[in-house]
């Protein structure tokens, strides 16, 4: 039996129906999003932490829990194994003398959305899909756009006309067919979804849409049980839009305490929101089992702007069962948390990512931490990729003054 991926089969996150993983699948009859199971017996028999700290230092170093089966069919751009930095200035500023950034701007195309392009586009090719189509708040379209283009198969991005411009162009460099959207980012998938039907060979790969993007996004939580010696931190912070990334992660978290990997119970996951679009957080706060739409989403942490997630009620259940929480900061706080972020690290990071480092401050001055845990804050991406949050107002000089 080939021994590159365990992978077994597909989960309804519904009723836990199962579905077959060797066929191109979007969402359940239930209209649920699909998760890939593993044989997690055969997989701890074929590998373990040891053998992993030998290979090569990108996210296919965890295959045997990822989906593609046959390793020529990888697309890569050398994605993974970022960077969990100590933050010792900032954290003390805080109060979390134990703070860390996992700074996901550091891969291809300059956001976390990287990753599940990766495993999605290189499961897509591996089944016979010709190209992909995709609604996208502009990170997630652009590391689509590229990793198409590295397996030679199109892609049709449509985006919010608000989105970052320089998404827009990663898309239009890599060839793929933009259209940008007068809406919001559920308008583009309308449009999108309504194209799919009429391209053969075309996959719909919205959030959540397709299994395998999640799959992807949870080397971010292998990555740093690795990275602290197989042990997970106290807490760990994410900023939150559709969801993927800290469903994946409480995947992840739960693969390596079956596998028997990961010392300790698991880290409280808090899901972080813009106050602009908190439909998880008002969920939290009601003690609903799913998002609450906003009249009027709007924030400049655009890549979080998602006023419906298909899997909300995957978020609120990851937060609930690690006994985390959801909470929503301004935009007044996120942009002078990534002001001072820089100041203290010399690190430029996303609104997105500034927001949880708000959210670090305000979690510390409420009590719910209390500044002796392992904090480990998710940098999505590069602030490199919105130039318009920090203005650049500074003096002119003339030629040959002296100061």
């Amino acid at each position: 039996m080939p021994s590159y991926s365990t992978l077994s089969h597909l989960d309804c996150s519904r009723d836990g129906s199962r579905h077959d993983a060797d066929a191109v699948q979007g969402t359940s009859p239930l209209g649920a999003p699909l998760l890939a199971r593993y044989d997690l017996d055969r997989a701890a028999r074929l590998v373990g932490p040891a053998q992993i700290a030998t290979r090569a230092p990108d996210l296919w170093r965890y295959h045997e829990l990822l989906p593609v089966r046959d390793e020529r069919h990888v697309v890569t751009l050398g994605e993974g194994m970022t960077p969990l930095l100590d933050l010792p200035r900032h954290g003390a500023r805080l109060g979390v003398p134990r703070l860390r950034m996992k700074d996901e701007g550091l891969v291809p195309t300059g956001a976390f959305k990287a990753r599940g392009a990766a495993v999605g586009v290189s499961r897509a090719a591996e089944l016979g899909v010709t190209g992909i189509a995709m609604p996208t708040n502009g990170n997630a379209g652009a590391a689509w756009a590229c990793y198409a283009a590295r397996a030679g198969m199109s892609a049709l991005i449509a985006m919010p006309v608000d989105a970052p411009v320089i998404t827009r162009r990663e898309c239009v460099v890599a060839g793929a067919e933009l259209y940008l959207v007068d809406g919001l980012i559920g308008d583009a998938g309308a449009i999108v979804a309504d194209a799919v039907t009429r391209r053969p060979g075309v996959q719909d790969t919205s959030t959540l849409r397709e299994p395998y993007r999640l799959e992807g996004k949870k080397t971010m939580g292998y990555e740093i049980v690795e990275q602290l010696g197989w042990r997970a931190p106290d807490v760990i912070l994410y900023p939150t839009g559709g969801g993927v990334g800290i469903i994946a992660i409480h995947k992840a978290l739960q693969e390596m305490a079956e596998l028997g990997w990961m010392r300790g119970p698991l880290p409280r996951l808090v899901a972080v929101q813009a106050a602009g679009c908190a439909p998880i957080v008002d969920a939290f706060d009601a003690g609903l089992d799913a998002g609450v739409t906003p009249a009027d989403p709007r924030t400049v942490a655009f890549g979080i702007t998602v006023p419906k997630a298909l899997g909300d009620f995957l978020v609120l259940d990851a937060v609930r069962a690690t006994g985390g929480t959801a909470l929503a900061v301004t935009d007044d706080e996120l942009l002078a948390a990534q002001g001072a972020l820089a100041r203290d690290e010399g690190t430029w990071i996303c609104p997105e990512g500034a927001a949880c480092m708000a959210a670090v401050g305000r979690l510390r001055e409420s009590g719910w931490l209390d500044g002796t845990e392992d904090v480990v804050v998710l940098n999505t991406g590069s602030g490199l990729i919105y130039p318009d949050t920090v203005p650049v107002d500074v003096p002119t000089l003339p030629r040959g003054a002296r100061l």
